[in-house]
């Protein structure tokens, strides 16, 4: 990083609804971390998405008066040359792919859900070799840069990044983020004040601790019931004495687990009335990219925060910032396990506090790890971890391990119907399936 000419940032999905919240926080921390080009990229079936949000960067930068040089393109390898850091938010499929990982499940009974359960599996098949074919262009182009992953299944991705890859990479959620900032306002401090500690892996965590200007909290909000959702997530409220006994608060997407019946209920009703989260968010974008039109728009709309995924941008930007200026601040990150946890394997990607320097992130060891978490844990890894070894080989047969082995599919007959059923809807974006 060359701190006198400043930075080269490439967003790798730049036509993202996402990316003005992005820009954003390039422009208020600009005087920490100058950023010299910005490049948007995209595909061929999101340029006319990238044109509109682009132009939109375009106009807020102009609003701010920096220096940055804003590029649209649909050339990867020009984007990523010489890029200091490389963002990724792709949809492998688009939201049209999201639906059937969404809808298909349920006709099954199963939960269908973007990042868990068989949607989150198909996702992951879809996404790695697209995301190994971009780190092979960073290896190359920007051997020096750290890859921020914010593609979805984030923890998955990143495990197949660090196993398959030479490139720097981390993953990022905004889960974490959205946790410290409740915390932060239901006890009415500063997001600096409060201090949560999370074990766990991505989308699959618990909040252990919760220190609030230096006391520890979590008994209290355990004894209150309080506990936090997301806009993309049913609202089905806990059992208060589970919580007590489980010892921490669950993330939402530990619904699915805890709550399996309740949550395919909701979920089946919803999509006979106004279809699932996938045809949600797609009226949401479709009204954004229509504000981001406006030409009078010159900054990140209020409505952007009801796309579900608030404040990841911020993660991104805050870790970017901390890594440039070797600030050493605590960020929860999604890393190899390393020797965190016994019970994982080393190489198994893991969401966890970390401390931020200007080698990258360092994790930090949480003061408990609850022992009947565990065994949840295990078990979603190691189909997390069959998931990457299908998704590189297209083998059937691990496929179908990584299908059966998931918590929240009952059986063999319905892994092998699912498998079969989303792997042929999704022939176009699986070629190592389809030899």
């Amino acid at each position: 990083m060359t701190q006198q000419s400043g930075l080269k940032i490439a967003v790798i999905g730049g036509g993202s609804s996402y990316t003005p919240e992005i820009v954003e926080g390039f422009i208020r921390n600009y005087d920490k971390m100058p950023v010299r080009e910005l490049w948007l990229v995209d595909i061929e079936q999101g340029k006319h998405k990238l044109d509109i949000v682009g132009n939109l960067a375009k106009r807020m930068v102009q609003q701010s008066g920096l220096p940055i040089e804003v590029h649209l393109t649909l050339d990867r390898r020009a984007a990523i040359k010489d890029a200091d850091f490389v963002s990724t938010q792709i949809r492998v499929g688009l939201l049209e792919a999201r639906k059937r990982d969404e809808h298909i499940p349920i006709t099954h009974g199963v939960i269908g859900q973007e990042t868990t359960g068989p949607g989150g599996m198909m996702k992951a098949l879809r996404t790695i070799p697209v995301i190994l074919d971009i780190c092979r262009d960073i290896e190359e182009l920007a051997p020096n840069a750290w890859m921020l992953n914010f593609t979805n299944p984030a923890g998955i991705v990143t495990e197949a990044v660090t196993k398959h890859s030479k490139v720097k990479s981390i993953g990022l959620c905004n889960s974490p983020v959205n946790v410290q900032k409740f915390l932060a306002e239901q006890y009415g401090v500063s997001e600096q004040e409060v201090l949560p500690e999370f074990v766990g892996i991505n989308h699959l965590h618990w909040v252990t601790s919760a220190v609030v200007k230096g006391e520890e909290k979590l008994p209290e909000l355990l004894e209150g019931g309080v506990t936090y959702t997301a806009k993309n997530v049913p609202t089905t409220g806990w059992d208060q004495r589970f919580l007590q006994s489980l010892g921490a608060i669950p993330t939402y997407y530990l619904k699915y687990f805890y709550m399996t019946d309740m949550m395919f209920d909701e979920m089946k009703e919803a999509m006979d009335k106004n279809g699932t989260r996938a045809d949600v968010v797609s009226r949401v974008e479709t009204e954004l990219f229509e504000l981001y039109k406006d030409e009078n728009l010159k900054e990140k709309p209020k409505q952007l925060e009801q796309r579900g995924g608030a404040y990841y941008s911020e993660a991104a930007v805050n870790l970017m910032t901390s890594i440039y200026s070797d600030r050493r601040d605590i960020q929860t990150l999604n890393v190899a396990n390393g020797n965190i946890y016994d019970f994982l394997p080393q190489d198994a990607s893991i969401e966890v506090n970390c401390v931020v320097t200007a080698q990258g992130p360092t994790a930090l060891p949480p003061k408990r790890v609850p022992d009947h978490i565990k065994g949840l844990l295990h078990a979603v890894k190691v189909y997390e971890q069959l998931t990457i070894e299908a998704a590189v080989t297209g083998d059937r047969g691990i496929a179908l391990q990584a299908m059966v082995h998931h918590p929240l599919v009952p059986s063999v007959a319905v892994a092998e119907k699912l498998l079969d059923e989303m792997l042929e809807a999704n022939k176009a974006y699986l070629p190592n399936f389809f030899k």
